[in-house]
C-alpha cells in the first residue's frame, strides 16, 4: 500500500472541506458532528502518514 504524502493528504482535507462545508450549509444542525468526524480523519491520516515516513 503507497504512503500517504502530504500534497495527497492536503488534497483530501480540501476535498473533505468542500463537502462538508455544503452539507453545513443545507443541514447547519449537523455542525458539532461534521466537525468531530473531521478532525478524527484528519488526525487519523495525519498519523498514518508520519507512521509511514
Amino acid at each position: 500500500m503507497p504512503a500517504i504524502t502530504i500534497p495527497a493528504l492536503g488534497l483530501m482535507m480540501g476535498i473533505a472541506s468542500i463537502v462538508f462545508g455544503v452539507i453545513v450549509m443545507i443541514f447547519p444542525k449537523i455542525l458539532n458532528y461534521l466537525i468531530g468526524i473531521y478532525l478524527i480523519i484528519i488526525g487519523v491520516m495525519a498519523i498514518i502518514a508520519y507512521l509511514n515516513m
